[in-house]
């Protein structure tokens, strides 16, 4: 399906100006924007409909390529030569697309209530692991996130790309009342501290234990610091990933994804 585009001829057209912050995360978020970046991600953001998307900046080549895959926009779509849209963002872009888009107010802890397969992140700042995680929440069909004041940006470009889109798709809902909003889903889901910290279960032990048709929520922690002991505390049950000898620790994106696997249903 073709989509009508509009000719950007130079990097000061006022149409495109947002763009300009592309590497300024911190201006973005002030006021309530975010970019996502690649032709997949794109699509996805698109599909999706949980963000209202102001406009799409696309070169001629990325515009080609996704003529028969993306539906007509529900916005505007920028036509940018190359030059123009590096010199307008001061970053070299493979795929040559992007997409603005509009934050909202975000959810509450409380929309994710209904869920049955939940993760909760706390003080995870790497966006490759954030996004990384995303992506295997979405990968294990888990249906919310909620992540503490300290974790990073879901909607962080780098967050977006390396979730491959999932931080999009997937409802999640930031909270500095981190520990309370743990509390308040305990009611329906159970909730597994993945952790190396003793006392642990194995969690193949765990997975032998527990009822699978339970609802659960997964809570990790950054590598290092682990989860704090306010988010231990409300915790049903702490299991652990057995390593070999010499080996102290996974990547958080590893791990979840040993024990998403482990936790899914059959």
């Amino acid at each position: 399906m073709r989509y009508a585009t509009e000719l950007i001829p130079d990097a000061a057209d006022r149409r495109v100006a947002e763009y300009a912050h592309l590497g300024d995360p911190l201006w973005l978020r002030a006021h309530g924007l975010f970019i996502a970046e690649g032709r997949l991600v794109v699509e996805r953001l698109v599909a999706a409909g949980r963000f209202r998307i102001r406009s799409l900046l696309v070169t001629p080549a990325a515009s080609d390529a996704l003529a028969d895959r993306l539906p007509a926009p529900p916005c505007p779509v920028y036509l940018a030569p190359r030059p123009v849209l590096e010199s307008l963002t001061g970053f070299s872009f493979h795929q040559g697309c992007l997409a603005l888009a509009e934050r909202g107010a975000g959810l509450p802890a409380s929309a994710l209530a209904a869920g049955r397969r939940l993760l909760a992140i706390e003080g995870v700042g790497n966006p490759d692991n954030v996004g990384g995680l995303f992506r295997v929440a979405a990968a294990f069909g888990l249906d919310g996130v909620l992540i503490d004041a300290a974790t990073g940006d879901p909607l962080y470009r780098k967050a977006i790309r390396t979730s491959m889109g999932a931080a999009v798709r997937l409802p999640f809902a930031r909270t500095a009342a981190f520990v309370e909003a743990l509390a308040a889903l305990r009611t329906s889901v159970t909730i597994v501290a993945l952790t190396p910290r003793s006392p642990a279960v194995p969690l193949r032990e765990y997975q032998r234990m527990r009822e699978v048709d339970d609802g659960v929520l997964l809570l990790v922690g950054a590598e290092g610091p682990g989860l704090s002991d306010e988010a231990l505390r409300v915790a049903d049950v702490r299991v652990s990933i057995p390593l070999a000898p010499g080996v102290d620790s996974l990547n958080v994106v590893v791990a979840a994804g040993i024990a998403m696997a482990a936790l899914s249903p059959e």
